[in-house]
């Protein structure tokens, strides 16, 4: 990928941080900022910290460390393409759990012996500030005068006083509070632990920060002053403030800009190092060659096309395409190298599959077996929950861009058009392109401008198949001329099963479910489709299993006698007995 650029507008901020054990031996307070630069400001944000081990634990300081720790770097090892609270909760729930699994191992009779703490912890990114918080520390924003608590205390009353109800460690699994705030340009935000927060007072809080120059000066001023109040316990804090907000774009659109389109190669030529083999494919759009890199590989290389050079949007997406490839490990879905050549100019290099498209193959194969289907839906399916797990929508599944290898692989290909949550939440502001599969191929929900979700790319999924099997589509040209709502759920299924296609009743209906014009009466996971195309569901056993008296009349009557006759001589027993 074309080396990383930062614009000129991007997130900045100011950090100030303090921590002291006050009137105690040990400071069980544990907090820490990480500030990255360039796509992994972008994709990431900024993270900012605290944790405040419980008392009673001689161990607790360690879990707020870890707790700390944990997430200032294990966030930045979750896929980019994971939104923030995805990427956190997951690292949050996972320090949970070994930090509970340690407190048992240590054989801790109790929690507040264990590896227990609290945690506040505050991830900008783009124009959003994002909050996790779990037990008694406290997220606060400056407004005005006043500060504003974003957090509730976690908290539950025992006897006279009040315990942690909810601490990291301090049982396997934790309940994490999330929510989102805007960010404006001078927002001040505060991360503080009990022992500053319940001493401090809030109005000199706003004046010392106001009044400061140095941040981390004015969060020592806080502890000391908190000190002075009366408090007996570790006292930390820090203060963010918003001082740049970024522009609303992404890195790839700055990047589409920065890079000129190359003159497009001649066979035998080079670019960058790559020796160009020959062309495989051109159209108004873009040109892919087959070339050969240093290091030996053949490699397929794509240019867009000169058409595309105004066009910010389609070259933004034409550079997402090996981005995406290169975060997505399956053998169903197309790689990209790792090369570190800087290049000279806009394009892309990603693996050179060998073989034919989909469509080739269903021309090739007009009447498939259904096992020939079967194999390839589920590596089509296969290829898409990749996708899902790292929170990504292919968006234009359809035969064109689907390759089968001459070993019989199916692999995904032609990535521009996904969707990538991580990548969306980074720029907000920037409206997700409308329509950007093929027509006949896509979503209903699309045209009537509803949510998608993973079960739009199973829509695709199911069309492809139920095209491999009849030759048509299910509902023709009818979904793209949906426009609400009420048109989606006017949509008419063509039954797959008939004279010229004959299969099993129960294979239609899954074909029929798969492409439902209600997303949410689709299946509920890929693997349950793939399923239902090999046997008939449980929901359609259910619905179709006939009485004995329907299915075999003689054998029900037969058995019928059998029973009376068995019950007329036990009786018969009683009465004479």
């Amino acid at each position: 990928m074309p080396r990383d650029t930062q614009s000129s507008e991007t997130l900045k901020v100011s950090i100030g941080q303090a921590s002291s054990a006050g009137r105690k031996d040990v400071n069980q307070d544990f907090h820490g900022a990480l500030v990255p630069d360039g796509r992994v400001l972008h994709l990431k944000g900024i993270a900012v910290a605290l944790a405040d081990g419980i008392s009673t634990s001689q161990v607790s300081q360690i879990a707020a460390e870890t707790a700390v720790k944990s997430l200032l770097s294990d966030y930045y090892c979750t896929p980019d393409a994971w939104t923030v609270k995805t990427s956190a909760s997951r690292v949050i729930a996972a320090t949970n759990s070994w930090l509970s699994a340690q407190g048992s191992y240590a054989g801790a009779e109790d929690a507040d012996r264990g590896y227990v703490c609290t945690l506040a912890a505050l991830i900008l990114k783009a124009r959003s500030a994002h909050l996790f918080h779990v037990g008694d520390s406290r997220i606060w924003r400056i407004s005005g005068a006043s500060i504003e608590p974003l957090t509730v205390d976690h908290r539950a009353t025992l006897g006279t006083g009040t315990v942690l109800a909810r601490a990291m460690g301090a049982t396997p699994e934790v309940e994490i509070d999330y929510r989102t705030e805007p960010l404006s340009a001078g927002d001040v935000f505060l991360l503080t632990t009990d022992g500053v927060h319940e001493y401090w007072q809030p109005r000199r809080v706003t004046e010392i920060i106001a009044d400061a120059s140095d941040l981390d000066a004015a969060a020592r001023q806080i502890v000391d002053a908190a000190l002075e109040a009366g408090s007996d316990d570790n006292l930390t804090v820090q203060i963010v403030r918003i001082d740049v907000l970024p522009e609303g774009e992404d890195s790839f659109a700055t990047e589409a800009r920065r890079l000129p389109i190359p003159p497009l190669p001649r066979v035998g030529g080079t670019l960058d190092g790559f020796e160009i083999l020959r062309e495989v494919h051109g159209n108004h759009r873009s040109y892919i060659y087959l070339a050969r890199a240093s290091d030996g590989r053949k490699v397929a290389l794509k240019i867009p096309s000169s058409d595309l050079k105004d066009d910010d949007e389609a070259l933004r997406r034409f550079l997402m395409e090996e981005w995406i490839a290169r975060r997505i490990d399956s053998p169903h879905v197309m790689g990209a190298p790792d090369l570190s050549e800087a290049r000279s100019g806009l394009y892309i290099v990603t693996d050179f599959i060998e073989g034919q498209t989909l469509r080739q193959w269903m021309q090739d194969n007009p009447n498939p077996g259904f096992e020939q289907v079967r194999d390839i839906v589920e590596q089509i399916a296969k290829g898409l929950r990749a996708f899902h797990r790292r929170e990504m929508l292919h968006q234009d599944l359809r035969p064109e861009n689907v390759m089968i290898d001459a070993a019989g692989v199916v692999r995904l290909i032609d990535l521009g058009s996904a969707y990538v949550a991580g990548v969306q939440e980074a720029a907000p502001e920037r409206e997700e392109d409308g329509i950007l599969g093929t027509c006949q191929y896509t979503a209903p929900e699309y045209f009537s401008n509803e949510s998608v979700s993973w079960r739009s790319d199973l829509f695709s999924l199911g069309v492809i198949a139920y095209e491999m099997l009849t030759g048509y589509l299910p509902y023709g040209a009818q979904v793209s001329r949906i426009r609400t709502p009420r048109d989606r759920m006017r949509l008419s299924y063509r039954r797959a099963q008939d004279d010229a296609h004959p299969m099993p009743e129960w294979l239609d209906e899954a074909l029929a479910r798969a492409v439902h014009p209600d997303p949410a009466k689709r299946h509920d996971a890929l693997s349950e489709f793939t399923a239902n195309l090999r046997a008939p569901s449980v929901s359609y056993i259910a619905k179709h299993q006939r009485p004995l008296l329907e299915r075999n009349p003689e054998r029900f009557w037969k058995a019928t006698s059998a029973l009376l006759a068995v019950l007329c001589i036990v009786l018969a027993g009683i009465a004479f007995s």
